[in-house]
């Protein structure tokens, strides 16, 4: 009999919660990680004395947020950067028409306008839609209702793709109607200057976290579990495995016997999306000030359209720009210098007098991490957003799934992979745990303890 009582696959957010929930309440849990690192998909990498965040970057609303919550009691450090969610407005934006010329501002509010009111008829024509019905369908069907010139229906519509495309990294006629149901934010939205995976290098303190331990297998029983790590099995009452939906359905940690329905239906309508990001650090500011994105509209954006304005977090000027759905999917083979080519000769159509070479670029690669497989999961059509809760049911009371994924009202954020990782806690528990557990008792038994962090031997 293992001595063992939970054993937590991935050591990202949703994993070291759960992990260090179960700690704090007496059990002896282990986490095991395939990387050299613990934070998953919060991934944040240092240069000098500079920052970024390649993985997760904001908190999606911070009011009555336990993520927020956390990352107050933690001490780390926040800048307000409300654009986040692919608002029309909310903060200063400055828009570029088709044409490549700068809206005035009463041009940016008759826009808002229009995307705000669609917005409601849209929300009512996605309760009403059928089963198996796109985004896209939904969005033509409402437009059509419209009386409005068709270039103002095309503006509109051109938003609805890209905010599609930005908010779940998928072109908007692979997603289901309802994918972006759960699109509200409550509150301002908030940056880290540190680095967001500081959270989960405190979330670690005192859990026993073994770096480098790729499973491979997992088997299942009402007698327990046991996983393999290479050539070594470990074994353990209960596992609670957080590894993202792409590994999942990749087949590289098997589960056996294979997760049954309705979880094994619900994996198979969520995918894995293509999203990346790409930032661009230069020697001077050339773009409008007082600014927190710049937006172009037109064809001519049909790949870079955005740009979020960085330079709050260290006083670098540095855009953000993503590669997000179709325009991510055709440039993945692209090498850095290809990529870079192709986001400047957009910038440079908006500013075509500035001087645009960048001192510094970083491009990330999800999609090609074996450990990830794209950057979150979304909703493909004819899924559910129960689907997110359903697969986190607990198999044969020793089986538990956890992570952004799994989280039907905030899924693929942060706060969905905590907030899915206390669940995972309390169903192992069987009983309900305060979320203020997390930074308080284990954090006063880790502060006279060392680290537990351990990597493979070697």
């Amino acid at each position: 009999m293992s001595d063992i009582d939970t054993v937590v696959v991935g050591a990202g957010v949703a994993g070291l919660t759960a992990a260090r929930l179960l700690a704090a309440a007496g059990q002896r849990v282990v986490v095991l990680e395939a990387r050299d690192r613990v934070g998953g998909r919060t991934h944040s990498q240092r240069s000098d004395g500079l920052v970024t965040d390649l993985g997760a970057s904001w908190i999606h609303g911070i009011d009555d947020n336990p993520l927020f919550a956390a990352v107050r009691a933690f001490g780390m450090p926040t800048v307000e950067l409300t654009v986040g969610s692919y608002q029309p407005d909310s903060r200063p934006i400055a828009y570029y028409d088709p044409e490549g010329v700068r809206l005035d501002q009463a041009q940016v509010d008759r826009f808002a306008a229009d995307v705000h009111a669609f917005d409601e008829r849209l929300a009512t024509a996605v309760a009403a839609s059928s089963h198996g019905t796109s985004y896209e369908t939904v969005v033509e069907t409402t437009l059509a209702e419209l009386a409005w010139p068709a270039d103002r229906r095309e503006r509109v519509r051109e938003f609805l793709r890209h905010r599609t495309e930005e908010q779940y990294g998928v072109w908007i006629g692979d997603l289901d109607a309802h994918g972006l149901d759960d699109d509200q934010v409550e509150g301002d939205e908030v940056v880290f200057p540190d680095g967001f995976d500081a959270l989960a290098g405190r979330l670690a303190e005192g859990v026993d976290v073994r770096l480098e331990q790729v499973v491979t297998r997992l088997r299942w029983s009402t007698d327990g579990v046991v996983v393999r790590c290479g050539d070594r099995d470990l074994a353990a009452h209960r596992a609670i495995v957080t590894v993202p939906v792409g590994v999942l359905k990749a087949g590289a940690l098997v589960i056996e016997p294979p997760l049954p329905d309705p979880l094994a239906g619900a994996l198979d309508r969520l995918e894995m999306n293509h999203f990346e990001k790409v930032f661009l650090s230069f020697r001077e500011r050339f773009w409008a000030p007082d600014v927190y994105a710049i937006r172009r509209q037109g064809p001519a954006a049909a790949w870079w359209h955005s740009w979020y304005d960085l330079t709050p977090l260290h006083g670098v000027p540095t855009l953000l720009t993503f590669a997000a759905g179709p325009c991510a999917q055709a440039i993945r083979g692209w090498t850095d210098e290809a990529i870079t080519a192709s986001v400047l000769a957009a910038l440079r159509e908006i500013h075509p007098h500035a001087d645009i070479t960048p001192a510094a670029v970083e491009v990330t690669r999800w999609r090609d991490d074996p450990f990830a497989l794209g950057s979150y999961a979304y909703m493909t059509v004819g899924s559910t957003t129960e689907d997110h809760d359903v697969l986190a049911t607990p198999v044969g009371g020793v089986l538990h799934l956890a992570g952004e994924a799994t989280w039907t009202e905030d899924p693929a954020t942060v706060t969905a992979a905590l907030r899915s990782g206390h669940r995972a806690a309390e169903n192992v528990l069987g009983r309900s745990v305060a979320i203020e557990t997390l930074w308080a008792a284990v954090v006063d038994r880790s502060a006279a303890q060392a680290s537990r962090v351990t990597r493979a031997a070697r």
